[in-house]
């Protein structure tokens, strides 16, 4: 079953990633405010990007992976410009891993058991 990834340009400026197997349904559900909440309060202005999937679950994946992109990498995307998006990425994958102090193993200590 063909599937469609999009992600619309929502009247705040924010853009909203989705998933679905026909398009312009959706697109009408989002912007009578049926879709979800997130449509429901920040309206669709429209459709900045769409991809055809062969089935449903590939394009829910591309979803995923999208959702965790930077905001610039996602503009990069609805803009098509490929340079800009092989430059986040590579960017993204050079930098120095992030090491974060709360998450460091922790020195364990014995508690003293009585004299």
């Amino acid at each position: 079953m063909v599937a469609f990834f999009y992600i619309l340009r929502l009247r705040s400026g924010n853009l909203y990633p989705g998933v679905t197997t026909d398009l312009d349904r959706r697109y009408l559900e989002h912007c009578a405010g049926s879709a979800c909440r997130t449509t429901r309060l920040d309206p669709p202005e429209a459709i900045a990007y769409s991809e055809e999937h062969e089935t449903f679950p590939a394009a829910r994946r591309h979803e995923a992976q999208v959702k965790l992109w930077s905001r610039a990498k996602k503009e990069a995307l609805v803009a098509g410009d490929r340079d800009i998006l092989r430059h986040l990425a590579k960017s993204h994958n050079d930098r120095e891993p992030h090491v974060n102090s709360s998450h460091a193993p922790r020195e364990r200590t014995q508690k003293r058991q009585g004299p």
